[in-house]
């Protein structure tokens, strides 16, 4: 699946790609400022993405056959619709290259392919800061959920969360 947007070919990931997905998520760690939390490397990230049913898929964006966004994606199931949806965990464009219309074109790429794949929705979190992509989101046509709070378990607490009878 390859579609051409404002100079942008945006095309799935492969695995020889995981160096370049890892060189963004950096990136994002940084702008996000967590890269405290990032462990991730690309042997990681290309066992996880590319092995035979991921459940797990990205996309990169290309212009000038330079790689300046990509996206991270999966299904989830919301049990209200009684269907699947698809959630955004990851989108990102290159500081040089933004405001060219390639966030949009990346979002757009994902919610066709949540729309082709008969998704009842299509959803994503923001970090609350974050004033651009909330106004960004919001001209796509995003609606923020306020009164929703992520909840979130990982490392020794999720080990403990698991080992509790």
């Amino acid at each position: 699946m390859s579609t051409v947007s404002n100079a942008l070919d945006i095309r799935p990931a492969r695995r020889e790609d995981a160096g370049a997905v890892l060189a963004f998520v950096r990136e994002l760690a940084d702008y996000e400022r967590l890269t405290h939390m990032l462990v991730a490397t690309e042997e990681r990230l290309a066992e996880e993405l590319f092995r035979p049913n991921s459940h797990v898929e990205a996309l990169l964006g290309f212009t000038g056959g330079s790689p300046v966004a990509f996206a991270v994606f999966f299904h989830n199931f919301s049990t209200f619709l009684g269907r699947k949806g698809l959630y955004l965990e990851d989108l990102f464009v290159r500081p040089a290259w933004r405001r060219q219309g390639y966030g949009r074109a990346m979002l757009l790429h994902v919610a066709r392919i949540a729309h082709q794949r008969g998704c009842g929705r299509f959803e994503w979190a923001v970090l609350d800061w974050n004033e651009p992509a909330i106004r960004f989101y919001e001209s796509m046509g995003a609606n923020l959920l306020h009164e929703w709070r992520i909840c979130r378990v990982t490392g020794e607490a999720l080990e403990r969360l698991a080992a509790k009878t």
